[in-house]
């Protein structure tokens, strides 16, 4: 699938219209539902494939992709053959008590994986928190741009931001 014919479908299956709130606190009468590709395994993989050919999104040096979103990163880490660590908000208060589980993050470069950026605010965080626990991190990739490539949040706490997909190629 071309990359024009994965925007046109994700695009089509989840762009909503009407009255949303944002993470930012933001108000946008248009939201990007990542649930609904990701959901579907015939795209969560053409997802994952594109996002693979991206230049800064897996290097085959000793990254190690990081995301939240539990379906993209094990189709990024089934496509690239890089483990993948599973890394919370916060770290959980029983068990490990770890905030990233799996891999080791200290003295890795990890690139950080989203599914949509507007302000940037939570990528930054979570890279300040990986970076806490040792991981070198410097880029953000992610499925849709929001910001119309404005990354100021992401470019102040030093991250490169990469996407796959601007808000306006998904019509």
């Amino acid at each position: 699938m071309t990359k024009s014919e994965l925007g046109s479908r994700v695009g089509g299956l989840c762009r909503l219209t009407g009255r949303f709130r944002l993470r930012s606190g933001l108000v946008s009468s248009s939201y990007f539902d990542k649930y609904l590709f990701e959901s579907d395994p015939v795209l969560l993989d053409a997802v994952a494939a594109h996002l693979v050919d991206l230049p800064a999104a897996v290097d085959r040096g000793p990254r190690r992709p990081r995301a939240r979103r539990r379906a993209r990163r094990h189709a990024l880490s089934l496509r690239t053959g890089l483990p993948v660590a599973f890394v919370r908000k916060a770290a959980k208060t029983y068990g490990t008590a770890k905030l990233a589980e799996g891999v080791d993050m200290g003295g890795r470069r990890v690139v950080v994986i989203e599914d949509v950026v507007t302000t940037g605010g939570q990528v930054a965080a979570s890279a300040g928190e990986l970076r806490d626990q040792g991981a070198l991190v410097d880029t953000v990739v992610c499925v849709v741009d929001r910001s119309g490539g404005r990354h100021v949040v992401p470019r102040d706490a030093g991250l490169a931001t990469v996407a796959l997909f601007s808000s306006d190629e998904l019509v």
